[in-house]
């Protein structure tokens, strides 16, 4: 017969118990996340209740409940309820917290009332991580990805969706209205009276959900955006990468450094891109204390006046252009084959011929130069150029910033992909970890609060993973947090 390993009866009374820090390996990360939260100013970094309060029952600690979050963050443990129960049985939170197990509101209104602290716990984390020298290439990418709210889709309201709901509700009546008039001429009359109840019922149901679609379109007339939801006020229906999909949520904006993928970040109810690079790179050229920075990003984030702040931030933005040209997918010549001539101000044409300078226009709030060739009526390949009687070429005044990015481009062709490999897998993780309801709270200052509790948990991950764990702890002191 076999021998198996036995455990320790359960009622056996031990002399002298283990001391509860035994438990605890010296390279348990648990250790980590104490040296860091005991070095840092709670109170000086914004958070409530930091001194005690004289009177009264004594509080919680916040360094107690800060560290139950960020703990739970690392160990994928984000509801309040899981970390009271954690609390009670986890023998590393009993370590973390010395025994101490508060309630699960307790834990929630931590979260909800201090979400400038944490917030700045986790740009406290990135200063670190510059004052321990780790941004060594002074290269970002910048992207964004969408993440859910608790807002359901069917809880969300634009006037596109309005239309679209009661044309479904009119056929559906319709559908009934004909339903009915049928059963009205075929069925027997003892069959048709229960048959026409319940079809009346139905369209009744259907009228109420036409009245109050009429009033959904008031509500949402009276919004700034156009845009109601019903769960949270702040979140958006917003676009997702698979055509003709979306979700209700915020659209997340981060940056990641390219040596060592470390992230910094910011929430925003905003679906589009095309305004946020200077924001995003101007924000990461400060945290890693770079004087100069080089940023890349897709052609979502292609906007000239945002290329042009990089510029004269002196950051090198690397973004490609969308290809949006009209004439190229018709087959004719885009803006790209005419050669412009800085000297003369001129374009040169496929043809050969000179475009010259012809007036000024403001379009969109930018202020663009007009184009032609005198040449074009008569020009041989005028079909492949344009069906117009001139081809008319537009300059932004600031088009050199524009050309010498490209420039940039066309010499670094593995830029895109340098982008890929620093910032995508971020992404992935992340929801990874946060699961397929990703936030758990409601408004934009509550879901910031949310997202940096993630980022903090990926961040110490990284630095555990690059100095270890004795290293981590030693570096947090020497800095003093």
């Amino acid at each position: 017969m076999k021998r198996f390993i036995e455990g320790e009866d359960r009622s056996q009374v031990t002399l002298l118990p283990e001391c509860l820090d035994d438990y605890i390996a010296e390279d348990n990360p648990v250790r980590v996340v104490d040296a860091y939260v005991e070095e840092l100013d709670l109170q000086e970094l914004g958070f409530a209740a930091a001194e005690p309060a004289l009177t009264g029952r004594p509080a919680y600690h916040p360094a107690v409940l800060l560290k139950i979050y960020i703990y739970g963050y690392l160990n994928r443990i984000q509801s309040s309820r899981r970390l009271e129960r954690e609390a009670q049985r986890n023998v590393e939170l009993m370590w973390l917290t010395g025994r101490l197990a508060p309630d699960f509101k307790t834990i929630a209104d931590f979260r909800h009332d201090n979400g400038v602290g944490i917030r700045n716990v986790c740009r406290r984390f990135v200063v670190l991580c510059r004052e321990l020298k780790l941004f060594t290439q002074g290269t970002v990418a910048v992207d964004s990805s969408k993440f859910k709210a608790v807002n359901s889709r069917d809880r969300n309201f634009t006037p596109a969706k309005i239309e679209k709901r009661k044309q479904q509700i009119e056929e559906s009546i319709q559908r009934y209205l004909s339903a009915l008039d049928t059963a009205d001429r075929t069925m027997p009359e003892q069959e048709f009276g229960p048959r026409a109840e319940h079809l009346k019922d139905k369209l009744s149901a259907l009228r109420e959900q036409m009245r109050r679609m009429d009033e959904m379109k008031e509500r949402v007339k009276a919004e700034p955006d156009e845009q109601l939801s019903l769960t949270d006020p702040d979140a958006r229906s917003m676009k997702s990468q698979a055509k003709g999909t979306g979700l209700v949520g915020y659209n997340v904006q981060t940056v990641v450094d390219a040596s060592h993928h470390l992230v910094e970040h910011e929430v925003t109810n905003v679906g589009s891109d095309r305004a946020q690079l200077s924001k995003m790179a101007l924000a990461a050229r400060e945290a890693m204390g770079k004087k100069s920075l080089q940023a890349y990003a897709d052609r979502g984030y292609f906007n000239g006046l945002e290329i042009k702040a990089c510029d004269e931030a002196g950051i090198k933005a690397f973004v490609p252009k969308p290809m949006t040209s009209n004439a190229k997918a018709e087959g004719r010549f885009s803006k790209a084959d005419f050669i412009y001539i800085k000297r003369d101000d001129e374009y040169q044409c496929p043809a050969g011929e000179r475009a010259i300078h012809r007036y000024d226009s403001v379009e969109g709030g930018l202020l663009m130069r007009t184009y032609w060739s005198s040449a074009c009526p008569g020009c041989a390949i005028k079909a492949q150029c344009t069906t117009s009687e001139n081809r008319r070429i537009r300059r932004w005044e600031h088009e050199a910033v524009l050309e010498r990015m490209q420039r940039r481009l066309d010499r670094k062709s593995d830029a895109m992909t340098l982008r890929r490999r620093t910032i995508e897998h971020v992404f992935g993780t992340l929801k990874h970890w946060m699961g397929t309801t990703h936030f758990l709270t409601r408004r934009l200052e509550h879901v910031g609060t949310e997202m940096s509790l993630h980022v903090l948990a990926y961040n110490l991950k990284r630095v555990m993973q690059l100095l270890g764990i004795a290293g981590t702890m030693k570096a947090m002191r020497l800095a003093g947090a």
